[in-house]
């Protein structure tokens, strides 16, 4: 009989969760696989049992943070007691940086001597370049999901870093062409934190955005345990706007989709993977706009990130004004060569993504997870 992997994989948010569930899905493609740890809708769907709901984990920004830190360094020690406890062949920890740093190296202080993998690289590159090396004693690899990270982590001095692609790359295709009409996205976030800050913003949106001839309507993807507040909380918006909370309708939605107005984060890679024209926003704490200011306003879109030009346009601020945000979105309404070049350039993203650069090509995942256990 073969052998059964165990695997500890903890999601620290709802990205997180999608990234995990594409992995375990890779891993029992290749060999059986038992799971332990922490998870949300999708982990649960491939049979964890969570250790606590994911919810506790989705803070952004310090304000949320310091409003959840009691829980938070409970639920870190409780994880790292865990992992200790049923000592797994491999852990996985998936985003979440600053958790899972701090889950990986109490596990270790308490003797856990087993492999641990860090899924999605923290962004060293962006905020503190002097935290890579500091990596390279707790995690054993990372896992990147965009393709210049290998380099740059090599570069600090990092843990061993592979690039491994994002699920998105390989569930949908972007067109070729934008649509004269049709819907648009709104995308204000799945963390307490963030829906606080931007639902007022996109409630704003949809009332500059409704009288526009070529805008047939608009929608909001989110996750299932999200569906019922969100419709709550559109139903007394100017404008009709459905929620879209399952995955599998996304791809015929995003092919009707004139423009999507989205938060910084993972879901704009999704989006430009798909070829939706966006505008990207983001309403910070206090923290973090001074941390923004202090680095020069960087570039905070994952599209603009990984092409390494403004190719989405960003609306990054502390005290939004929706007019600001309202004209950016008129004008690529109408702009229907603006929409194009977006998707022009998504498609070069994609190849890319795809690949991987030269010295970094694209791996499994699975390959990687397995490479370190014992047993593979």
């Amino acid at each position: 009989m073969a052998e059964t992997l165990h695997l500890f994989i903890v999601a620290g948010e709802a990205s997180g969760d999608r990234i995990g569930a594409d992995l375990v899905q890779r891993l029992r493609q290749k060999t059986a696989v038992r799971l332990s740890g922490v998870g949300g809708e999708e982990l649960i769907g491939h049979g964890i049992t969570t250790l606590f709901p994911l919810t506790d984990l989705e803070v952004m920004g310090l304000t949320d943070v310091l409003g959840r830190l009691p829980l938070l360094l409970w639920r870190i020690e409780q994880t790292a007691r865990a992992i200790v406890a049923l000592h797994p062949d491999v852990v996985v920890l998936v985003d979440a940086q600053d958790f899972s740093k701090r889950v990986a190296r109490r596990a270790k202080n308490l003797g856990y001597r087993g492999p641990m993998v860090l899924y999605c690289a923290p962004t060293v590159w962006a905020r503190a370049p002097e935290r890579a090396a500091k990596l390279k004693p707790v995690f054993e690899e990372v896992l990147a999901v965009l393709p210049f990270e290998p380099a740059i982590m090599a570069q600090l001095g990092g843990p061993k870093t592979s690039y491994v692609g994002h699920p998105a790359v390989s569930e949908v295709r972007p067109p070729t062409t934008t649509p004269k009409s049709g819907l648009v996205a709104l995308l204000p976030g799945s963390r307490e934190g963030e829906l606080r800050r931007h639902l007022p913003l996109m409630r704003a949106m949809v009332a500059a955005l409704s009288g526009q001839a070529n805008i047939e309507g608009f929608y909001i993807p989110t996750l299932p345990s999200l569906e019922g507040r969100l419709r709550a909380e559109v139903s007394n918006w100017p404008t009709p706007v459905a929620i879209a909370a399952y995955r599998g309708d996304r791809p015929a939605l995003y092919g009707r989709t004139l423009l999507a107005i989205s938060v910084a984060g993972t879901a704009t890679l999704e989006l430009a993977l798909a070829g939706v024209p966006m505008i990207l926003t983001y309403v910070m704490d206090a923290p973090q706009a001074s941390q923004y200011s202090r680095l020069g306003r960087p570039l905070v879109g994952l599209p603009n990130i990984v092409a390494g030009r403004q190719i989405v346009p960003e609306y990054v601020t502390m005290k939004p004004h929706s007019v600001v945000l309202a004209n950016l979105a008129l004008s690529l309404a109408k702009n229907q060569q603006a929409r194009q070049n977006q998707i022009m350039a998504f498609g070069e993203l994609v190849t890319l993504m795809q690949t991987g650069e030269p010295t970094a090509p694209r791996q499994d995942p699975a390959d990687r997870v397995l490479s370190h256990w014992r047993g593979a």
